[in-house]
């Protein structure tokens, strides 16, 4: 059998765009997105719409549902 002479090893391929892994930070940020909406939206309903923003009314529940939102569209994105 015939060897190659080659000092250098053999390189394992990286992953490059979409097949490379997500960052340390993907996990918790996109967890934490959808925790902080359903958090939101609890504790408009527990203080009967005094908090977190009495202001805004009913549209707290938009506020939460959007922030959970994010977080589920960040699970497409999730390796």
């Amino acid at each position: 059998m015939a060897r190659t002479n080659s000092s250098k090893p053999a390189r394992a391929e990286q992953p490059s765009g979409e097949d490379a892994p997500n960052p340390v930070w993907f996990k918790p940020v996109m967890f934490g997105f959808m925790l902080l909406g359903l958090l939101w939206i609890i504790v408009f309903y527990v203080s009967q719409g005094a908090l977190p923003v009495a202001a805004l009314g009913s549209w707290n529940i938009l506020i939460g549902f959007g922030i959970a939102f994010v977080g589920f569209l960040m699970t497409t994105r999730w390796r």
